[in-house]
């Protein structure tokens, strides 16, 4: 395998696409390598790279089946669920935290359920 081609960015050909330009597009990869690599300089730092892909390559995006949307939404409900507390966030609980904030920080006079005794 050569070396990638690189764009600057802005300035690569039609044909290719990011993964959000493809998904936009109702498209994915299907599997096929990257195909380029656009390059945003930056001052101080390295440049931010995007890779590209085929357009004419890429294929259909699945859709989404009954089964497939009960597990996401499974999955995220497992997210939002504090593991002190058993109680829905309401938001994505921080990997930090590893539990809700009431939870990590609960004041003086609340109990760890951040209920006021």
């Amino acid at each position: 395998m050569g070396a990638l081609p690189v764009f600057r960015w802005r300035l690569a050909p039609d044909g290719y696409a990011t993964r959000r330009q493809l998904r936009t597009l109702g498209l994915r990869p299907g599997g096929q390598d990257v195909a380029a690599q656009l390059e945003r300089p930056r001052r101080r730092r390295g440049p931010l790279v995007a890779y590209l892909y085929r357009v004419d390559l890429a294929v259909p995006v699945r859709p989404m089946t009954p089964a497939r949307r009960a597990a996401l939404a499974k999955a995220n409900r497992a997210r939002r669920t504090c593991p002190v507390c058993r109680r829905d966030a309401g938001y994505v609980i921080p990997a930090a935290l590893g539990c809700c904030v009431p939870c990590a920080d609960p004041s003086p006079d609340e109990g760890p359920e951040g209920s006021t005794e």
